[in-house]
């Protein structure tokens, strides 16, 4: 019962911040007395922490408690293609350390020893040891795969899909290491302190290298019975060939990628990145823009196949192609008037580039708010 009144305690201040004595006891419904004791024990575990008093009447003054953020910390990975992103983040999700560089490895070994070296960089830069990482959630192109250790379905990583791989990452990353898909970390992301925020059901299509969706059904991330919900990439799209393609069939014409060929294909030869034929359809080219127009095209039947299928409130757009919704949306809207009835609200992820992160954070914190907790208990009883 002790124990009980302990997280009720701890759950009121982590879920409506600081607070009194009197507060907490209102909040909970437990007695002042039973609060009281439940504060005295969880501040000489160092979970909570006086900030300061309140006046609460002529004369009067009451100790203002908080959950105490440096009681653990959360190490956040975003891998991608062309970017490596790290933060760290006390329990209250602040960060307090952030590293973002390139990804020059063009190997598994090769970026897992960079990972490690930039975890340990990311950890020190917060003045912190690693031992106080309590919880490290990772996250990454393709589906993780517990039989083999690979992750499936990465093929914009060189090598990622091997088998021991996830073993290999524990390893250099240390314990409670949970490596999760990239486009399910930004649902979680926009979901927490973005674009979705008290929507129940919606998806979040991240455009970008590849092309990925996170699914959250009444308020819980979906993810199939094999890990692989979301893989919109492999839906089928135009004519089938003998052999499907690696990347498959609709992520060939949905990323960045296929952005330039479009360009390409329309006349603006010089085009080498996605993000310039956007800059230029901005600047009024009639070729980017029309380039642009067919990918949104392609992407509106993309939203129609997954509204027919989940239903969202909402779709959120994401990653580095997707985020560009000042020029994507109107041709996007009225190629779905013309492609379905079903059309439910698009919105531009709130997030950006830190979607992934961000979301990586968030389901960090789940677990190691329990760690820390169970971890006092534990050293209070020995």
């Amino acid at each position: 019962m002790r124990e009980l009144n302990q997280r009720a305690v701890l759950a009121r201040l982590r879920s409506a911040g600081p607070a009194t004595r009197p507060q907490v006891a209102k909040d909970t419904g437990l007695s002042k007395p039973t609060v009281g004791q439940a504060l005295l024990d969880l501040e000489r575990r160092h979970l909570v922490r006086e900030i300061g008093r309140t006046s609460t009447g002529p004369g009067r003054s009451a100790v203002v408690y908080e959950e105490n953020p440096a009681a653990g910390f959360v190490l956040g990975i975003d891998i991608g293609k062309e970017r490596l992103r790290l933060a760290v983040a006390d329990l209250s999700g602040a960060v307090v350390s952030r590293v973002d560089e390139r990804n020059r490895s063009r190997s598994a070994r090769s970026l897992v020893q960079t990972l490690r070296d930039l975890a340990e960089h990311t950890v020190a830069a917060a003045g912190i040891s690693h031992a106080e990482v309590v919880s490290t959630v990772v996250g990454s192109p393709g589906v993780p795969d517990p039989e083999t250790g690979a992750l499936q379905h990465a093929q914009n990583l060189p090598g990622w899909g091997r088998k021991g791989l996830l073993e290999d990452l524990t390893i250099a990353l240390g314990h409670d290491v949970v490596v999760e898909n990239d486009a399910n970390l930004a649902a979680v992301g926009e979901l927490t302190t973005g674009a979705a925020r008290d929507v129940d059901t919606f998806v979040c299509i991240t455009v970008g290298t590849g092309i990925g969706m996170g699914i959250v059904v009444n308020g819980q991330l979906f993810r199939g019975a094999h890990g692989a919900a979301g893989e919109i990439g492999y839906l089928p799209y135009g004519t089938a060939s003998s052999t499907p393609p690696e990347r498959g069939m609709l992520e060939s014409e949905v990323s960045g990628d296929s952005v330039v060929r479009k360009a390409h294909q329309h006349g603006l030869v010089d085009a080498k990145s996605a993000k310039e034929v956007f800059e230029l359809a901005r600047k009024g080219d009639k070729v980017a823009i029309d380039a642009v127009t067919e990918e949104a095209n392609q992407l509106a039947f993309v939203v129609g196949a997954v509204a027919a299928v989940i239903d969202p409130e909402i779709v959120v757009l994401g990653g580095g192609i997707g985020s560009n919704t000042d020029l994507l949306a109107e041709p996007l809207e009225r190629a779905l008037r013309r492609t379905t009835p079903l059309r439910p609200r698009i919105v531009t992820g709130e997030l950006g580039e830190t979607a992934v992160l961000s979301g990586a954070i968030a389901m960090g914190l789940r677990s190691a708010r329990e760690v820390v907790f169970d971890r006092a208990l534990e050293l209070k009883t020995s």
